[in-house]
């Protein structure tokens, strides 16, 4: 046999048992991307409308907006939220999955997906 058969051949017997993990973690994680990306868009359009709201409010003289105390409120909890937040979605994702590497591959793929 050619050497490189021989390493193909150890290569997949060895990566057999891993298989079944392997494709569920990365479905699942493909899943999960595509969820996060559209509860995104959702939150985003959500937060949209809501300003449009205050702004239409705002023309009509019914309300007065504050948009520096909004910004002065907000600043906090986007700092931490940027800074820790990547770390903890990881961390909760990936928590007790035997599959990490595959969920993690998958949900990139599906946070990428078109659709």
């Amino acid at each position: 046999m050619p050497p490189d058969t021989l390493s193909t051949t150890a290569l997949i017997g060895a990566l057999r048992p891993l298989l079944p993990d392997l494709s569920v973690g990365a479905l699942l994680g493909f899943a999960t991307g595509l969820a996060l990306k559209k509860l995104g868009r959702v939150t985003l359009v959500a937060l949209g409308l809501l300003v449009l709201t205050l702004q239409l409010l705002a023309s009509f003289d019914l309300v007065t907006v504050h948009w520096s105390r909004v910004q002065a409120l907000a600043d906090p909890w986007l700092r931490q939220g940027g800074e820790a937040g990547a770390g903890w979605l990881g961390r909760v994702l990936t928590a007790r999955l035997p599959f990490a590497g595959a969920f993690t591959a998958g949900l990139l793929v599906g946070l990428r997906a078109r659709g």
